[in-house]
């Protein structure tokens, strides 16, 4: 018994592992970096999470925000009064296209 215990225990440990390393982690940090360039990976924002995390950047009037094939968040919205594409990586960092 004590065998297919800890034969199942390392299964299940083994198989989180995998799991973890084929996802991205969520992001904890508040603030709000712009890049050159989106991170390709798994997004775990949800749609509204991105919208505030680009308002935040200082974006405006942001519209409709959809997932490409790279994960990435992409939208377009205002800034400086002139209309722009902006994207959200998994990481949280805002782009301009």
């Amino acid at each position: 018994m004590k065998i297919v215990i800890g034969a199942a225990l390392a299964a299940a440990l083994g198989s989180s592992a995998a799991y973890a390393q084929s996802h991205n982690p969520a992001v904890k940090d508040p603030t709000v970096a712009t890049t050159r360039n989106a991170a390709k990976g798994h997004n775990s924002f949800t749609e509204d999470q991105a919208r505030g995390r680009i308002a935040k950047a200082g974006y405006t009037n942001i519209g409709t925000l959809t997932q490409n094939e790279n994960g990435v968040w992409q939208g377009k919205a205002m800034r400086h009064g002139k209309p722009v594409t902006v994207a959200l990586d998994y990481k949280g960092n805002v782009t301009v296209h």
